[in-house]
């Protein structure tokens, strides 16, 4: 059973939002002890998520969490958005496959960053997208 040591909400609704993301998710990797590599990993991901979220999704909000499943510790950032979905899973993990704006990472490349990937997108009813990263 996981338990939760932090946990905070952000809106995703400005640019300015995004940096408030990386920020907060640096704030819980640190907390969970993730080594620097693996902090900016996390990072990484989560400002392509919260930048999709805002472009793609037209803004949402995101749940940060320090985790612990009993054996290692971890952050999870959960980004939810009403938006139009993903009409295509597979082209949109793709290499290469970008719409612009973001990173330039796509799905496929935030996914990578991190242990845990979770993907669950309803057209016309938005997306939800969950990361974890666990300490090693």
């Amino acid at each position: 059973m996981e338990r939760t040591e932090l946990r905070e909400i952000l809106l995703i609704a400005a640019d300015e939002d995004v940096v408030h993301v990386r920020q907060l998710v640096r704030k819980a990797a640190v907390a969970a002890k993730l080594s620097l590599v693996d902090q900016t990993k996390l990072v990484t991901a989560a400002s392509e998520l919260a930048r999709n979220t805002l472009a793609y999704g037209g803004g949402g909000q995101v749940t940060v969490e320090v985790v612990d499943d009993g054996r290692r510790v971890g952050v999870r950032a959960e980004f939810v958005d009403e938006g139009p979905g993903i009409p295509d899973i597979g082209r949109a993990m793709s290499d290469g496959y970008t719409t612009g704006g973001g990173l330039g990472l796509g799905l496929g490349g935030a996914r990578r960053l991190v242990d845990e990937f979770e993907l669950d997108t309803k057209v016309s009813l938005g997306t939800r997208v969950t990361v974890t990263k666990w300490a090693r």
